[in-house]
This record gives C-alpha cells, sequence and structure tokens, in this order.
C-alpha cells in the first residue's frame, strides 16, 4: 500500500527538514571555527613561549634556559610542556617525556604525540621543537583541555539540534495548520461553486493587495473571477429568458401567417403572405445573429487585434452610410477633430459597433434631420461619438436601453431586437474602454470611449 501523505503533513516535514539541516550547518560551523580559534590560541601562546626562552638561553645559556623553565612551570601544572632534550632526544631538563617520540627537527608548530609510553603515548599535543646549540628546546601544551572543551561544545550543540528539532517539528505544525486553514477555506468556495453556488467569496485576511500575502492575492483573485462567472451567468439567464420571450411574438406571428398562406387560394394574395413570412423570419435570424456577435464579441482574445488607425475607420464607416442618410433625407456629418497613432483593436467588431450607433440614430434619430460622427481625444482615450438631433433618451430609462433586449416604450413599434446597445457595450469591454449614453440637447449622444 504506497503511503501517501497530505499537504500539512508534507509542509510540516518541510518545515522540520529544512530547520534540521539549518540547524546542523550552524552547529557545525561553531563546533569547527570553536575548534580551529582554540587550536590558533595554542599556536601563538606555544610560539610565544618559545621565543622567550630561546631569548634566555641566548643571553644565559642551558643553566639559565634550565632555570627558566622551572620557574615558567606553576607547581603540579601537567599542561605546560617544556623541557631541553640532547641529540639523542633523552630528557636533560623540564617536564616531558623521558624519550622524545617525534623526530629531531625543526618544528615551528605541530600537533603529534610526543612519548610512546606512559600517558604521553595516549594524549596529543602541539608543540615546537627548536635546535639551541647541540641541544633540542621542546615547548607544548597536551589538547586535553581543548578536546574537553569540544566533548563540552558537542554536548551542547547536540541539545541545540534537539531543541531545534522540536522547535521544528512545532513551527511545521503551526504552518502546516495555517497553510491548511487558508487552503481548506478556497477550496470549500471552490466547491460551492462547483455545486452552483456562485455567491460565496473567500475572506481576505488583508483587503489591500498590497500588504496581503500570496493566499490573499489569489482569493482576491478567485473572488474577481467568481463574480465574473456570476455576472456571466445571470447575463446568461436574462438572455435566455430574454431570448424565449422576445422569440415568441415573432415565432407566433410566423406561424399564424403561415397558416393564413396555407389556406389562401388566391395566387397573388398567397404571393404577398409569403413575402409576409420573409419579413418575420428575417427579424428572427437578425435577433439570432446579433446574439452571436455578442458572444463572439465577449469571448474574443486580445491577440485577435491589429494595429488600426482610428481616422481612417471613421471615415471609412462614414463614407458607407452618407448615401444612406442622405436617400432617408437627414444630413450626415463626418468630424475628424484629432488623428490619433494606429491602436491595437479588433477591426470588425468595432466597424459592427459604430454601424450600430449609425444605424440607432438614423432610425430613432430622423426627426431631428442631422447626423454627425465624431472622433476626438480625451482624458481617457479616443472618443468615438455619434450624434443626433431626435427626441433621444431620458437619463432615467438609458440603463434599460443597454441592456440586452432591453427596448424602450417608445421603440417597441420599431423592428428590432434590442441587442443593437449590449453588443456596442461588450465591444468596449473587449477593448478595456466604456460606452455610455449623453444628452444631446436635443437629440442623443452615443460616445464609445477607448483607452
Amino acid at each position: 500500500m504506497k503511503l501517501r501523505l497530505t499537504i500539512s503533513a508534507r509542509i510540516a516535514l518541510l518545515s522540520v527538514v529544512l530547520a534540521l539541516l539549518s540547524n546542523l550547518v550552524l552547529v557545525g560551523f561553531i563546533w569547527k571555527q570553536t575548534s580551529a580559534d582554540a587550536v590558533a590560541a595554542l599556536h601563538r601562546e606555544i610560539v610565544e613561549q618559545a621565543d622567550a626562552l630561546r631569548a634566555v638561553w641566548r643571553t644565559g645559556a642551558l643553566p639559565a634556559l634550565a632555570d627558566a623553565i622551572t620557574h615558567a612551570r606553576e607547581p603540579g601544572d601537567v599542561t605546560l610542556v617544556l623541557a631541553i632534550y640532547d641529540s639523542r632526544g633523552h630528557r636533560m631538563a623540564g617536564y616531558a617525556p623521558r624519550h622524545l617520540a617525534v623526530p629531531l627537527a625543526d618544528t615551528p608548530f605541530r600537533i603529534a604525540m610526543l612519548g610512546g609510553e606512559g600517558v604521553w603515548a595516549s594524549r596529543e599535543a602541539g608543540y615546537t621543537l627548536h635546535p639551541i646549540g647541540g641541544d633540542w628546546l621542546l615547548v607544548g601544551r597536551p589538547l586535553d583541555l581543548i578536546e574537553a572543551q569540544q566533548i563540552a561544545i558537542e554536548r551542547a550543540l547536540a541539545l541545540a539540534v534537539f531543541l531545534s528539532l522540536m522547535l521544528g517539528v512545532g513551527t511545521g505544525l503551526v504552518l502546516a495548520h495555517y497553510v491548511a486553514g487558508r487552503l481548506n477555506t478556497i477550496v470549500a468556495v471552490i466547491d460551492a461553486a462547483g455545486e452552483g453556488d456562485l455567491t460565496r467569496r473567500v475572506s481576505l485576511v488583508r483587503a489591500d493587495s498590497d500588504e496581503g500575502d500570496a493566499f490573499d492575492r489569489l482569493a482576491e483573485r478567485l473572488n474577481a473571477m467568481l463574480g465574473k462567472i456570476e455576472q456571466l451567468m445571470a447575463e446568461l439567464r436574462v438572455v435566455t429568458d430574454s431570448l424565449a420571450h422576445d422569440l415568441r411574438s415573432p415565432l407566433a406571428r410566423l406561424r399564424t401567417k403561415t397558416e393564413q398562406a396555407v389556406l389562401i387560394a388566391d395566387p397573388h394574395q398567397r404571393e404577398a403572405a409569403l413575402g409576409g413570412l420573409l419579413v418575420e423570419t428575417d427579424l428572427i435570424m437578425r435577433m439570432l445573429t446579433m446574439v452571436i456577435e455578442i458572444s463572439r464579441s465577449e469571448s474574443v482574445t486580445r491577440d485577435r487585434f491589429t494595429l488600426v488607425a482610428p481616422a481612417d475607420l471613421v471615415e471609412e464607416i462614414g463614407e458607407l452610410y452618407a448615401p444612406v442618410a442622405e436617400d432617408a433625407g437627414l444630413r450626415f456629418l463626418i468630424e475628424v477633430e484629432d488623428r490619433p497613432a494606429p491602436l491595437p483593436l479588433h477591426r470588425e467588431l468595432m466597424s459592427q459597433a459604430l454601424s450600430n450607433l449609425i444605424d440607432n440614430a438614423l432610425k430613432h434619430g430622423a426627426s431631428g434631420a442631422q447626423v454627425t460622427l465624431r472622433l476626438s481625444r480625451g482624458v481617457e482615450g479616443i472618443v468615438f461619438q455619434v450624434e443626433d438631433r431626435g427626441p433621444g433618451i431620458a437619463a432615467a430609462d438609458r440603463a434599460q436601453a443597454l441592456k440586452r433586449f432591453g427596448r424602450l416604450d417608445t421603440a417597441r413599434t420599431t423592428p428590432g431586437a434590442g441587442l443593437g446597445m449590449a453588443l456596442i457595450e461588450a465591444v468596449a469591454r473587449l477593448h478595456g474602454g466604456r460606452f455610455e449614453l449623453a444628452d444631446n440637447a436635443p437629440g442623443l449622444i452615443a460616445r464609445l470611449v477607448i483607452p
């Protein structure tokens, strides 16, 4: 059976391992540095002692040196090795092994066993050996004290490792509990969303994303995503309900006219009835096409954008609609107040949005006898604007006009599905901008602002 650790257990284990490794490295460094410092201090002491005794020998020969060695050691001190050896390695004076086990050579500093018998055969010492005439001067100190200090340090460090291990376990458990708690909160919200509840959100420890931790940033983005999904689902329900409601009337008219056409015996009357069927069918097709266009605009990615010169786009669309406006008896003006540099835009959807703006102005603002297509540069970006001199839309009704299938009472008698404004707003969101309606006193200003 394969054992699988939970994320909390793995975090706790990782915390323990990291704490243990870091403390082992620290303990090893302290042990080595302490040992090196002790040996270096011993080296300095022995070299200084040897230099002082050699100076005595130079001034007073062997008798003065032997007397200095006798007085240099305190009574009962077995940690300081001072001795004079003859050329055969036999001790002549001082405290040291009777027979020297190390070679007779000029030795600045070395660690070795000085003798081969008794306690000297098991005790290492740091020493220097220098020639004095035909004899040799030995100065050294056993490493017993250093070894005892190292043993004490090792015991203290072992206790420190044990305590750090316990601390690591405690820290790991606390950290694992914290991480598990934060993750479980996020998982609970995700599970609720999977079951259809899109209203739940992850609570933030710090509301300010700059001060919050990684979990707060993750929760903030998850909440934003859930909010967007909730909004899209709400819009989908509205679209579904509105589409079903708005299609009911044209489909009912289509069925009625179909029944009437089937029962008409006169070929001319039947042909006129079939023309009415085509009109109703075209209306239904326009509604479905507009819904598809809105869905398409909301699913387009920015890699489909191309560099488009706003002034050229406005002039191109204006030239297409100028004859249509003239045929309707309207004055159509194209006002390009600025020629900004090319912008990354989705050309087809922007063209569709501007066409819808002009269509609405021609359809609902024809009584004003003038429609203006304007391009300008504002504080927030490039402004595409269509102005008419018709009846306009009251401020209280503009939010309804921007909804999908939102149709005002004054527009109920004209063909349409109430989706044109929704498409324009979707295109504005795609480009990171906004779509707004304003009063032209008289008439309506439909403004599309692109950053």
